[in-house]
């Protein structure tokens, strides 16, 4: 019997720009008395359902974009005799469908550090639960990767995870709903071992994955303070304490590696935070942005944000810090106008942004947005093949529509045609090479040009194209660029390097001048959750990504 754990995806590249952190988290949960499992992540190729024998067990991770093509492989897999178990963010939300359509015979529902080993067990044994109800487990649970079973050659980015769960509630996001709002924080100690491994491994670049790195701001501390009882004032206290602890130790390994991460806006009035990402050598974060205008900003539940020039006053706060941003943006929300695609793209120029991505509003189940929209359209909305737009991901990419809820004034090839002209702005030759101006060598320089296309040709041409060939071509050219990024940022691999051990302070003493550029040993910045376009909703199986 063998163990097969599988990310499906509808594009291969043949190499990927960042690790899927949740099959080396489950290849860890995986029993080691039935050997290695065999490991699947199809953003490199397809998965051959003829290496898989009667009796294997096979786990296949889902999140909404990626569900039908999850389900044809699980049908696959179970014609073969496999037994089949789905997890995942999707799996979660809609047990059921992956019984429906996807020859399940389990799902884990929730995180899966310690309930996918039982399922295993439990299949093994000819009794597999239909449900497994693992829920949101202890940071202390918190299994870590194998990195070891990495196939180093085949990713740009490596990925490791410091928190799950985000206190905030954002209208189009399900990360508080089903990773929860109270922050579950990793120990200092395992997040360090994994970083170090992945440093011996030879990587240059390392995404924090978290759902949002900077879980405790000023704000909440000050209002926690003003309650008589002190003991939320205090937990949040020693969560913020172990972020910068946790820094700090980061602050000690090779200098030559650079950290990329997702925080919200108000980290930026927080200097003393900042300071201390910069000594971490976390020099990129995804933000997110969303709307450039204060109606946006509420049709999305974010008015923490700023709009206008406050938010161009803020996100530059963040380059004079040393922090480097990749800005998402939002197309679609119902305070859109035609002259709001040629404000964002200005905003996100006058800002100082190095990267940017721009996405339609899309209602991933679980959100605020998904429950208003399927309840004000129950009785008129539109069908594909027979399928409600309401249920996108089980409608064929092909025919997929790009946009799914109807604008008060603008048509959806409107908003998707504006979109694309952003995107195809934002990232042409001229303005890429402009921006690359915030690193100092040619050869950083042309890595940031090469970042670049490779945003605008894997997430920005074949999420928004609705030409199969240009698509194609998309995929061919993301897989270039992919391919001279790997070369570029690897790093000489430091098999004998050690893990540092806790510095005496882990608070800043002084504000340091910040210094100039991204020093990358070649480009800076991006990707997603990384790049993880976008990153409205965890990717993962059973365990989080």
């Amino acid at each position: 019997m063998r163990v097969h754990i599988v990310n499906p995806s509808h594009f291969s590249f043949g190499l990927s720009m960042i690790t899927p952190r949740w099959l080396y988290v489950l290849a860890a949960a995986t029993p080691t008395k039935w050997g290695d499992p065999v490991l699947s992540d199809e953003m490199l190729e397809p998965f051959d359902t003829g290496q898989i024998e009667k009796g294997d067990v096979i786990g296949i991770g889902i999140h909404t974009g990626n569900a039908l093509v999850g389900y044809d492989l699980g049908r696959r897999a179970r014609e073969r005799g496999a037994w089949v178990i789905y997890g995942g963010i999707h799996a979660t939300l809609y047990p059921e469908e992956a019984f429906e359509r996807g020859g399940a015979h389990s799902v884990v529902k929730g995180d899966g550090d310690v309930a996918w080993g039982t399922a295993i067990e439990d299949c093994v044994n000819g009794e597999p639960k239909r449900l497994y109800e693992a829920g949101l487990v202890d940071a202390s649970k918190f299994r870590q990767a194998r990195w070891d079973l990495l196939p180093r050659e085949k990713y740009v980015w490596a990925s490791v995870q410091t928190v799950r769960g985000c206190p905030k509630h954002c209208s189009f996001c399900s990360v508080w709903r089903t990773d929860g709002q109270e922050p579950r924080q990793r120990e200092v100690n395992p997040v360090i071992e994994e970083l170090v491994e992945l440093r011996r491994m030879g990587f240059r670049i390392i995404a924090l994955a978290d759902d949002n790195f900077y879980p405790v701001t000023l704000d909440d501390l000050k209002m926690a303070d003003r309650r008589e009882n002190k003991t939320r004032y205090n937990e949040l206290k020693a969560l913020r304490d172990d972020r910068f602890a946790l820094m700090a130790q980061m602050a000690q390994l090779p200098s030559d590696l650079i950290f990329f991460t997702q925080i919200t806006m108000e980290a930026a009035e927080d200097p003393e935070f900042l300071l201390a990402m910069k000594n971490a050598h976390i020099m990129g974060a995804l933000v997110g942005v969303e709307a450039v205008t204060p109606e946006g900003l509420k049709d999305v539940y974010k008015d923490f944000n700023l709009a206008g020039d406050a938010l161009v006053d803020r996100l530059r706060l963040f380059r004079k810090s040393g922090v480097h941003i990749l800005g998402s943006f939002i197309f679609g929300l119902p305070s859109d106008r035609p002259g709001t695609f040629g404000a964002t793209a200005e905003l996100a120029k006058k800002a100082d942004i190095a990267f940017a991505q721009f996405v339609t509003l899309t209602p991933f189940p679980g959100t605020v947005d998904f429950a208003k929209w399927e309840r004000e359209h129950a009785d008129n909305m539109p069908t594909v093949d027979g399928i409600p737009v309401s249920r996108h991901w089980l409608i064929p990419q092909a025919k997929r529509p790009k946009l799914l809820t109807p604008h008060p004034t603008m048509s959806a090839e409107e908003i998707r045609q504006g979109t694309q002209d952003v995107w195809n702005n934002f990232y042409s030759f001229k303005a890429s090479w402009r921006r690359s101006a915030l690193v100092k060598s040619l050869r950083n320089r042309v890595a940031f040009v090469v970042c670049s296309k490779v945003m605008l040709q894997a997430f920005g041409n074949t999420g928004l194209s609705t030409d199969s060939a240009r698509v194609s071509r998309s995929t061919h050219w993301a897989r270039l660029g992919m391919t001279i990024l790997q070369r570029m940022f690897a790093l000489k691999p430091m098999p004998d390097l050690r893990v540092p051990p806790p510095p005496s302070s882990s608070q800043p003493e002084a504000i340091e001048e910040p210094r100039s550029g991204i020093h990358l040993g070649i480009a800076g910045a991006e990707k997603p959750r990384a790049p993880t376009l976008p990153k409205r909703e965890p990717q993962r199986l059973p365990a989080s990504s």
